[in-house]
């Protein structure tokens, strides 16, 4: 049986950051994201909207947290990620 290809996005949310990850489910304000890293500080792009488009261009600059599953209950932006956003972000070390 083939696995569903979930869309990697990049989730701001009200009061718990930022997060970068394939989204599982999404009900309202509340998103389920897994293989989620949250992106704690980034350099080399001025927004999310241009991290989500093209990553960032300074990965050595930026913090980010391993991978978690994680239930979001306050999401307020969703921004879809291209291939090229993703693996910059896959590719900056956990802080």
């Amino acid at each position: 049986m083939a696995t569903k290809k979930r869309q990697y996005v990049i989730v701001r949310t009200y009061s718990a950051g930022v997060h970068a990850g394939e989204l599982v489910s999404r009900k309202g304000q509340e998103v389920v994201l897994t293989k989620a890293r949250r992106l704690w500080y980034w350099q080399g792009a001025f927004s999310l909207s241009e991290i989500a488009m093209r990553g960032t261009m300074k990965p050595e600059g930026c913090k980010f947290a391993c991978p978690v599953d994680i239930t979001l209950t306050q999401a307020i932006e969703i921004i879809p990620a291209t291939v090229e956003a993703r693996k910059s972000i896959e590719a900056v070390p956990n802080a």
